[in-house]
């Protein structure tokens, strides 16, 4: 899939094209990269226990740093083109989880707004350079509009991705047919004559769920709660590590044989046939049924008795077990790990600071959802018991439930009382 189309180039210091020539392995590195910031984004935020918040502060530094290096050249590398991918991948993912997670945000809306953005941001790129065409990225004006309209798309690809698994309640596994369906049907249309630019676009934006489903997939238990995705239990560590390795394979391959250089390639091929406005009309009428193709089957699927996540209510019957006894089986480091975050949010709530004692309880949450597989397997009874005073606590912060905080007296009785389960 080309997007080769002709515009002016208006005042900017002019520069060979940086981005890559849109061949198969643009879009099977471009895969790798949303699956590896998927698996990574998560490890760090709730294996390593640093948070939603503090990961997103982490990866928009990194984001800084890595597009002014890619900003400064002069030309397409791959190496700096590709890290700057991975880590907007991460970044924009982790936009739309704050809105989803911390602030509540239904998918629905984060999806509308993102959708308004980044037609914004194409409408604003359009009226100044009169091109959306990534062949003619050769002025600092145009990269800076192509990586924001990149990382906007990949937070309307999070949370447009999301949303469909809330509806339907498919398995990561299965839900990785619907955007590769979608992006094979737009590769068809594209080669019967579709507009490149916006066959391109469409196309980049499914990019986002598809990897992230490959990479839930990948990472998921085998055996998991009603509700919850189910996969090849590799574990999000080592998807990070599997797919560094083949991006940094590829990345090299393109190095060498700089395949993927506009200008090399554009000398090894010949000029790609125009499309007609004819058959452009046809295309975007496809392109119109393609959407309401898919929103019926969302809808279908929405309607069809599927598991979804338990109901709160379920949580709360757990066996009452002595103080300690509920995680006597589980590793002293991870317990340990557990109650230092316990204990930082019920002295931040003691001293007032709101604030931090969210961000603690969030803290804390991300990581025993993370220990879940490790921890749940040791004893079921224990986690059962300890699932539900961490709902219980998690509930005064109205993390994960729909109330408003509650009075930082109910959130102490909480983490006192979880504190104390833990030993």
């Amino acid at each position: 899939m080309t997007t080769t189309t002709e515009a002016r180039t208006r005042s900017g210091r002019l520069m060979l094209n940086k981005v890559p020539e849109v061949t198969i392995w643009f879009w099977v590195i471009k895969i790798l990269c949303t699956t590896v910031g998927e698996s990574f984004a998560d490890w760090i935020n709730m294996k390593l226990g640093v948070g939603l918040v503090n990961t997103a502060w982490i990866f928009t530094a990194v984001f800084v740093v890595v597009l002014a290096v890619q900003l400064r050249l002069k030309r397409y590398v791959p190496f700096p083109y590709w890290l700057t991918v991975v880590v907007v991948s991460v970044t924009g993912t982790l936009y739309t989880d704050i809105l989803t997670d911390q602030l509540n945000v239904p998918l629905w809306i984060s999806s509308a707004v993102f959708s308004v953005l980044l037609a914004v941001v194409f409408g604003v790129w359009w009226l100044r350079e009169r091109t959306l065409s990534i062949h003619s990225v050769t002025t600092l004006p145009r990269e800076s509009f192509y990586w924001l309209a990149v990382l906007v798309t990949f937070a309307l690809g999070t949370a447009t991705g999301d949303w469909t698994l809330e509806l339907t309640g498919w398995s990561p596994g299965a839900s990785v047919l619907l955007p590769l369906g979608l992006i094979a049907a737009i590769t068809l249309l594209w080669k019967f004559g579709a507009n490149p630019v916006l066959s391109f676009w469409l196309a980049y934006i499914l990019t986002r769920p598809l990897g992230a489903n490959i990479g839930d997939w990948l990472a998921s238990p085998k055996v998991a709660q009603p509700g919850e995705p189910t996969g090849l239990a590799l574990g999000t560590f080592t998807t990070s590590l599997i797919f560094l390795g083949l991006i940094l394979a590829t990345v090299v391959y393109l190095t060498v044989t700089r395949s993927d250089v506009t200008e090399t390639y554009e000398a090894a091929h010949s000029a790609p046939v125009t499309s007609t406005p004819s058959k452009e009309r046809v295309a975007l009428a496809g392109f119109g049924l393609l959407a309401v193709a898919t929103a019926g089957l969302l809808v279908w699927a929405h309607g069809q008795p599927h598991v979804g996540p338990a109901p709160e209510t379920d949580n709360t019957s757990a066996v009452q077990m002595a103080p300690g006894q509920a995680v006597k089986k589980f590793p002293p480091a991870k317990v340990a790990a557990l109650r230092t975050l316990a204990s930082t949010s019920l002295k931040d709530a003691r001293s007032g600071n709101a604030t931090g004692a969210h961000a603690a309880a969030q803290s804390l949450r991300d990581l025993w959802d993370a220990d879940q597989a490790s921890l749940q397997p040791l004893d079921q009874t224990g986690w059962t018991s300890i699932d539900a005073q961490m709902d219980k606590m998690l509930k005064t912060f109205g993390i994960d439930h729909p109330n408003p905080p509650m009075s930082p007296a109910q959130q102490e009785k909480e983490l006192n009382a979880l504190l104390t389960d833990m030993g």
